[in-house]
């Protein structure tokens, strides 16, 4: 089992806030860091567990499209692996592109993005071909507690265990 952690890496909370900076109205129904009791349960091995995981709420009506950024973020060297929409893709496995992803959540309301351990504490741009936002968005975006939200029992997805990356 992985370790539980208290808090999220810097490079995960600044997913979500340059997310928030760039569009403010997001929705975030589905953003997450930390994993509830539950998720830890039935995913011992969870990257949330370590804080290097985060799921990103896809909202492309307010700027930010998952489907978008799935794919842009392929190129980003701190990214493990990704999934959305049913679909898997590693950085361990990538000549194999897109993979079908088998779990029990499929996150089609959300992107799941495992951060690579020694890039915990890169918080460079995430969204760096997307327009950057304007200061003030910048300094709300980091004014704004990062989420606590964990898991729900019903929201506890099987990304964490890995399931198709190894």
């Amino acid at each position: 089992m992985k370790p539980v952690v208290k808090k999220a890496t810097p490079a995960a909370i600044a997913v979500l806030r340059q997310a928030t900076a760039i569009s403010p109205s997001r929705k975030k129904a589905s953003d997450g860091l930390l994993p509830s009791a539950a998720h830890i349960s039935q995913s011992p091995n969870s990257d949330h567990n370590t804080g290097y995981a985060v799921d990103l709420t896809d909202d492309p009506k307010n700027g930010i499209d998952c489907t978008d950024i799935f794919e842009k973020l392929k190129e980003d060297k701190r990214v493990k692996y990704l999934i959305f929409k049913g679909k898997i893709w590693s950085a361990e496995k990538a000549k194999q592109g897109n993979r079908v992803y088998t779990g029990s959540n499929k996150h089609n309301k959300h992107l799941h993005i495992s951060i690579n351990d020694d890039m915990g504490n890169d918080t460079s741009p995430w969204f760096w071909w997307m327009n950057q936002p304007k200061i003030i968005n910048q300094i709300k975006a980091k004014a704004i507690p990062a989420p606590t939200k964990k898991l729900a029992r019903e929201e506890v997805c099987t990304c964490c265990k890995l399931h198709g990356t190894k």
